[in-house]
């Protein structure tokens, strides 16, 4: 009897222990980093903003310097020119969000201008692969015969497939370059032809042309009827702001504003502008596609 009770409490023993060391073992063993597109580090995603702003050669962290170095220019400029505490601190943030702002910009723009473009480089691999060119010359050839704003990347895929013969590690490194989700969907189409074959890959490319023209018609169609609220956005955001400027520029207004009272109001003012302006963007603009083959 002592020895059946001693043995189950062993038993109920180490299933607690077994149940604990489940509960702490996400802690004690974390699980090792993986190229998961959701879970992607601000590093990495600031990386591939600016190779999509096509400023994909500058460091990271020099444009991080640049943001600070302007940050603190517009915070002294505003200081000197109204010398109201919180106008600095606002000042200083958004002269700091300024490179951020142009280039997510600049990104939108080349991602808008290349979504007519991928259809023709599917044209053209369709056509090389067509006039019996092996699949790494076919995308070797768009480096001089395909549309111009790709020409670059694709030459950079000639190089390195020449030095390597990999094409897989040309291929991850091309996705890299252009840093845009229909590139890294005809990449993997190439990837996968590539490594199991098959004699449908013209087939396939020329159905991903086809629904490449309709998506960027209709794309076109709908931002070009609600532009009007982006610009509304940006208009309404702006207008308190100068108004609030010129206000600032008399000397009892800056007294005003420079009292725990003032500094409420104008916080109070920014985070109001900064909801409602994310709304109205959120409201005018398309979802931008991600990348998930990473």
């Amino acid at each position: 009897m002592v020895g059946g009770v001693l043995l189950a409490g062993a038993g109920l023993g180490g299933v607690l222990g077994a149940g604990l060391v489940l509960v702490l073992a996400p802690f004690l063993w974390p699980a090792p980093m993986t190229a998961d597109p959701g879970r992607r580090g601000s590093g990495q995603r600031m990386r591939t903003l600016l190779a999509q702003a096509g400023l994909g050669t500058v460091p990271v962290p020099a444009f991080l310097a640049v943001s600070m170095v302007l940050g603190l220019a517009g915070a002294g400029l505003v200081q000197g020119l109204l010398g109201v505490a919180a106008l600095t601190l606002v000042g200083g943030a958004a002269s700091a969000a300024g490179p951020w702002l142009i280039v997510a910009s600049r990104a939108r723009a080349r991602r808008r201008a290349n979504r007519t473009v991928w259809p023709d480089v599917v044209d053209h691999l369709v056509s090389a692969l067509r006039s019996g060119l092996a699949l790494p010359d076919s995308v070797s050839s768009l480096s001089h015969a395909g549309p111009i704003a790709t020409r670059a990347a694709f030459a950079a895929f000639e190089r390195e497939y020449r030095a390597t013969g990999n094409f897989a590690h040309g291929v991850t490194e091309l996705k890299e370059t252009l840093a845009d989700p229909i590139a890294d969907r005809i990449c993997e189409t190439l990837r996968m032809a590539r490594e199991v074959g098959g004699s449908d890959l013209t087939v396939v490319l020329r159905s991903l042309a086809a629904w490449l023209r309709q998506d960027a018609a209709i794309r076109s169609e709908v931002e070009g009827r609600q532009s009007w609220i982006v610009n509304a956005a940006r208009l309404g955001v702006a207008a308190p702001w100068l108004i609030l400027v010129l206000l600032a520029s008399r000397p009892e207004a800056a007294f005003a504003y420079n009292t725990p009272t003032g500094t409420v109001v104008i916080a109070g003012g920014l985070v109001v502008s900064i909801v409602a302006y994310r709304v109205m963007i959120h409201l005018g603009r398309l979802p931008e596609e991600q990348r998930w083959f990473r």
